[in-house]
């Protein structure tokens, strides 16, 4: 459900109320009551009176501000491309398109306006302005125009899952195989066509794969490297449930997290799969996964008993957007994460894990993985690398 549509939504044990405030109405979570949030919320969220999923405010950081309208600016145009494209048998489309195109900018030059008003005030976060692309491409009608490429993508890569899977079997030493399988993740998330970076790769190579990737990324020790703490964590009792919240589609999902969860499942951990529950970019959603394990459990022994006993699980996550607002996850979801008693929440890719939820801290052991496909933002992080690396492994946070 859009979050716009939102009037109250039973998240924790008493209604949060959504309401519209502020000159550029951004959308705020007021809390109706200090007691404690249900049990179904807590594993994630210890005190959602102080969860703030955006790592950026751009009312007040003005150099990320400087950047990052700019940034939006230009991608406005490619976006508008891709969605008249999509639908070429349309004659209105490239119409559509350009007054697609017209209204972000209009309303991106609001938010910017609006920066001095709103400065300490109310939080502007890029997630907001990523929110913005998806809510203007489907008021034009362009309710998702990376389908055609997402079909090819995955079909691509179940085809080339069984050699992945291969690959990593052959990896006998326990941390030597876990530090793949992160690799293989990261590599994975290269593969995101709202990058600029990595749309023009794509674009001009078109036998740019895993192995590809995985020559890309940064090598460690990484930006933000905790990948030991994380093999040192894989040495104690398995974990009884994992959350996990994907991101992209093809390379992404089949060949960098399938594997990954399937080794969590090897070890006995049972895995709650979190996509969007729309289309934004071209991220998976919670539809186009159920499609995709099937397939792929046709690939994979391991997959297949665990998605046809319940073992492995599909949820949509509540989001809109290519980011990931913990607060706003819809209640089958809550009650899943409560019923399993998770112990374990992974996120994944840059929306998800930057751009979002990077310095949030949740109430069970975490996992944030993410290749920075942003020059700017990699050296704002301290990085050089272009594709520099987060692997932040985190213990639960205090209740």
């Amino acid at each position: 459900m859009p979050l716009a549509t939102l009037t109250c939504y039973q998240l924790f044990n008493k209604t949060l109320l959504i309401t519209k405030t502020g000159t550029n109405s951004a959308l705020k979570v007021n809390r109706l009551a200090s007691s404690r949030v249900a049990m179904h919320s807590r594993s994630l969220l210890p005190d959602p009176a102080v969860y703030q999923p955006d790592t950026l405010d751009l009312n007040t950081d003005i150099k990320a501000a400087d950047y990052w309208f700019n940034c939006f600016r230009d991608m406005v145009a490619k976006f508008a491309k891709v969605a008249a494209k999509s639908q070429e048998e349309d004659h209105t489309a490239p119409q559509r398109a350009d007054q697609f195109q017209a209204a972000y900018l209009q309303r991106l030059e609001e938010h910017q306006r609006n920066v001095p008003l709103n400065r300490g005030k109310v939080v502007l976060g890029t997630s907001e302005l990523l929110q913005l692309n998806e809510t203007m491409l489907r008021r034009y009608g362009f309710a998702d125009p990376w389908l055609s490429q997402k079909r090819l993508e995955n079909a691509a890569a179940v085809a080339r899952l069984k050699q992945r899977l291969q690959e990593l079997d052959t990896v006998e030493d326990e941390d030597a195989r876990w530090t793949e399988l992160v690799r293989g993740v990261l590599a994975g998330n290269m593969f995101d066509w709202g990058a600029q970076a990595i749309s023009n790769i794509l674009e001009q190579d078109s036998n740019f794969g895993l192995h590809s990737a995985l020559e890309r990324i940064e090598k460690r020790p990484w930006l933000l490297d905790n990948l030991d703490n994380w093999l040192k964590r894989l040495k104690g009792a398995p974990h009884k449930c994992a959350v996990v919240f994907v991101d992209n589609s093809g390379v992404d999902v089949v060949l960098g997290v399938l594997p990954f969860v399937r080794e969590l499942l090897k070890r006995g951990t049972k895995v709650l799969l979190c996509a969007n529950s729309e289309p934004a970019l071209n991220d998976v959603t919670s539809e186009e996964l159920r499609s995709l394990l099937d397939d792929c459990a046709r690939e994979c022994g391991v997959l297949e008993k665990a998605w046809s006993q319940g073992q492995l699980l599909v949820y949509a996550n509540g989001q809109t957007g290519p980011c990931l607002d913990m607060r706003t996850l819809p209640p089958e979801l809550c009650d899943a994460i409560a019923a399993n008693e998770t112990d374990l929440l992974v996120i994944e890719g840059m929306g998800r894990a930057l751009h979002t939820n990077l310095n949030a801290r949740f109430g069970c052991e975490t996992l944030k993985l993410a290749v920075i496909k942003n020059r700017w933002l990699a050296k704002y992080l301290g990085g050089e690398a272009m594709f520099a690396v987060i692997c932040k492994f985190e213990p639960a946070a205090p209740s």
